[in-house]
Order: C-alpha cells, then structure tokens, then sequence
C-alpha cells in the first residue's frame, strides 16, 4: 500500500481506508499538504510482519472499533522515534528505538513523530504459550538488555525479507519466535534455545560497531562491552571464531582500507589511509594487507586507477580475488533488492 501516485486531496483518506478496521487514523496537521505513505506486509508461519513509512499521526484502537471488529492479536512495535502509548488507565512514553507491544484487542492509543516503523502482528492463538508474559509487557517499553538486542534483531530480519524465498519461511518464522520468547519470556531455557539467533544478532551489532568506530583511537574490547551491555568473556566467547576481539578489528580496519583503495576517486596516499584506521607503520600495514587479501595496497591501488582490478589480485594461493566493486555490481540495484513482489517471494499479509 503506497500514498506517493495518489493526489495530495486523496492520499489521507487512502491510508484512513488501508487502517480502517483496525485503527482510526488522525493527522495532526493540514492533510491538504498530502500525506505521503507506504506500508508493506509479508505473512509468515502464523504471524505477520509489516514496515510502514508515514508522517506524523495518531492511531487510535477505540471501544468500538474492538467490539465492531474484534481481533486478539499482540502488536510488536519498534520506532525510531518517541511513541506516546495510551490507554483509559494510563499514558507511557515509549523511547526511540526501543521495542513495545500492545494489544489489538483493547483500547489504545499511539501517537508519534513522522517515522519509520517495523510490526510483528501475533495472533494469540499463535503466542498461546507465552500468552501470560505478554499481556504483562503490554504498554511498556522493553528496555532491558535483551529487548535492545530484540529491536536489532528486528531491524536485521526486515533487511532480510525483501529476498526471502518460501523455502525460507519456516526457519525465519522459527527465529522469530525463539527470539521473541527469550526477550520477552527470558527463561534459561528460551536463551539457550535462542542462542545462535541472539548471537548472530549481537555480532552484527558489534560489525556495525566496529564500522562506525574505524578511526576511533579507543576502540577496543572496552568500548564494545560498554555498547553491546555485555561483559568480556561474553565478547571473548562471542568472537571467537573470528579470531578474537583484537584481529576482528583489525580485520574490518583492513577491510575499510581496501574499500577506500578500491575507488580510484580516493586520493589519499597508501600511508595516509592506512594512518586512518591505526596503522602507523606503513611496512607493518603492507605485510597485513597481503596476508589478508592476497595482495599487496600498492597493486590494489594500481589495478583500481587502471581498471582492472580483478585481473589486478592474485594471492598466493593461486586463486583470484574478487574486488569488493565486482561483488556489488552483481547484486543489481538497491530498488531491486526491496522490492518483495515476484513469485519467488512469501505473499503478504492480508
């Protein structure tokens, strides 16, 4: 459902009519200026995930529309802005970021800033088991470890869906359902079964991290604990097969650097590039260079200017190295990459 081929006059009424048995939808401010929208929904294995992209509103679950149109179902909700949560009894600040659930089936009300928004929609009947626990979390901000690590969790599966084939469905549909019932249910056995998920979840976490932080002199098992909330054997255990807290960094340092001599647009020397991320020592980088990637900077620079990188990139292995440039311009456009139409895709949610 899409707002932005619609004239302006229209488009508020459009949305008004997508939400209409389930919520009613106000705009704070002059619909005259358009209301330009989008929202997208895939179905999984007894539950539903949506995104939806809007301005400003307020959506209001009111008596009558839950008597008109009764619907059981749990609402996870993660924004990246403030939420305003209320109800007849209360009224909660929900903070950026941050997950929060809320039932469909009773009075509420959601006002928030223009946004970007993910929603998981959970039947009960789907849920039965942890029904409990998450009519207790209704109405509240799940700030607590785990309910950080389960909006990053959240924001890496709606990455993933736009490529998610059927024959995906019942794993990606298992590995929400474990990690919603470990963060919202965390008993030991729930974490345990969980594990690999809240795992993954937590080293693209550090990934990120670490991209942000190339440059940053202090970055070092320290400032990753105090990110991630976790303590240092737990990073030690969560990176060890990647070699370790201090060869990951260096890895995605080198990684960086060769991305940076990848474009032949980037004029700074090898030294400068390489001081960039830490390395002082020129020769020392060198030598890193090539026993991660085969090659030497000097001929990834070379073949970059050139432009003929692949041919450029021979490690000593004998097999050749595919540049980053190459790797990319296979995946065919972003646009393409989001797009969830197409047979090979899950069908959306109704």
């Amino acid at each position: 459902m899409t707002t932005h081929e619609l004239p302006k006059f229209q488009q508020l009424d459009a949305w008004r009519g997508w939400f209409s048995s389930v919520f009613e939808v106000e705009r704070p401010e002059d619909a005259s200026q358009g209301f330009l929208a989008e929202s997208r929904h895939w179905a999984l294995e007894g539950f539903g995930v949506g995104q939806v992209s809007a301005p400003k509103l307020r959506a209001n679950r009111t008596r009558n529309l839950v008597r008109r149109n009764p619907m059981d179902h749990w609402c996870l909700t993660l924004g990246q802005h403030d939420t305003e949560i209320s109800t007849p009894q209360d009224s909660v600040a929900i903070p950026a970021r941050t997950p929060f659930l809320v039932s469909l089936g009773a009075n509420v009300t959601s006002e928030r800033a223009a946004d970007e928004r993910l929603h998981i929609y959970m039947p009960r009947d789907s849920f039965a088991d942890i029904a409990t626990q998450l009519d207790a979390a209704r109405n509240t901000p799940l700030e607590a470890g785990l309910g950080r690590l389960l909006g990053d969790f959240l924001r890496n599966l709606v990455r993933s869906l736009p490529e998610m084939t059927p024959a995906d469905v019942p794993q990606v549909s298992a590995a929400v359902r474990g990690m919603i019932g470990a963060c919202v249910v965390p008993t030991a056995d729930r974490i345990v079964m969980a594990s690999g998920q809240i795992d993954a979840t937590r080293l693209d976490k550090v990934r990120r991290i670490v991209r942000r932080n190339l440059e940053a002199p202090d970055l070092d098992s320290g400032m990753l604990c105090a990110a991630l909330g976790v303590s240092r054997s737990q990073l030690y255990r969560l990176l060890q097969g990647e070699g370790g807290v201090a060869h990951y960094i260096r890895r995605l340092r080198l990684e960086a650097c060769r991305e940076w001599l990848s474009a032949p647009s980037c004029t700074g020397t090898i030294a400068e590039i390489a001081a960039r991320v830490g390395f002082d020592d020129p020769s020392q980088f060198s030598r890193a260079f090539r026993r991660e990637f085969g090659a030497t900077p000097r001929q990834l620079r070379v073949a970059a200017i050139s432009g003929s990188p692949a041919e450029a990139l021979a490690p000593e292995g004998g097999q050749s190295v595919r540049p980053l440039r190459a790797f990319l311009d296979e995946l065919g456009s972003e646009r393409q990459a989001l797009n969830p139409s197409g047979a090979s895709r899950p069908p959306p949610l109704r």
